[in-house]
């Protein structure tokens, strides 16, 4: 073999390890591109995954701003000569309208032989009159002559842990509401009491506390106060004056 054919040998040799090599250097970035284009992707997927999360949750989130102001229309103070409260309507028809409170609202009142209570709303306010009370479950009803919004009941006892609101007039302040969520169910002194975390103070009592539906569970009714003691408050399940004290209007 001639130097010159040897030449070409070696150089068609290192013109092929270059082309080897210029092989693996291509393999070693597309290996690179497709590793980055699937961290990507799981990425991607991952932000996906948490959006649909966020807006499953956001379906499931009640709206109190629209409970709200579904609820506040049909929830009055219950105003006496001796003191104040709330009350919600519970039953209406062509005849009026039926109020429920806690009897300790009108209690001073009644007493004292007076049955008639001022009904108020913002600039409104109507005559009520105590038509029926029941002292031992600490509840009274109050008839209007006006036909107003009725506000719907719960059958069943709520779950635990399920987020409600308390709409009343605490110290007279008209259409106020709080939120909280059902803590527990309680037996005192023989009456039974649905136990929620909402805030509520004096004038709240009578008032409803309500689901995310707007529905009414239970008669706000007291709290525990004492030092470290915190949004323990006590409502009458709606179902004991349903049973025994007026005619409600039961969700479906």
């Amino acid at each position: 073999m001639t130097t010159g054919g040897f030449a070409r040998i070696v150089a068609v040799a290192l013109t092929a390890g270059v082309a080897v090599a210029a092989g693996v250097i291509i393999s070693q970035a597309q290996k690179a591109e497709t590793h980055e284009l699937a961290a990507q992707e799981k990425k991607i997927a991952h932000l996906q995954a948490q959006v649909m999360s966020l807006e499953a949750r956001a379906e499931v989130q009640p709206d109190w701003t629209a409970v709200a102001a579904a609820v506040e229309p049909s929830v009055f103070t219950i105003a006496t000569n001796s003191g104040l409260g709330s009350g919600w309507v519970v039953r209406s028809d062509a005849g009026g309208s039926e109020l429920l409170t806690n009897f300790h609202v009108v209690e001073g009142a009644w007493n004292s032989g007076i049955v008639t209570v001022d009904v108020r709303r913002a600039d409104r306010t109507i005559q009520g009159t105590v038509v029926r009370i029941d002292r031992n479950n600490d509840l009274a009803v109050v008839h209007v002559a006006a036909r107003l919004t009725v506000l719907k009941t719960l059958a069943s006892r709520p779950p635990l842990g399920a987020t409600v609101m308390a709409v009343g007039s605490p110290l007279g302040l008209g259409g106020s509401v709080s939120i909280g969520v059902v803590s527990g169910f309680r037996s005192l002194r023989g009456s039974d009491y649905l136990q929620f975390s909402a805030p509520i103070s004096p004038g709240n009592s009578g008032g409803p506390v309500v689901d995310r539906e707007g529905r009414v569970l239970a008669v706000a009714t007291a709290k525990l106060v004492g030092d470290g003691i915190e949004a323990l408050s006590l409502g009458i399940p709606v179902q004991t004056p349903c049973a025994v004290l007026v005619v409600c209007v039961k969700s479906a």
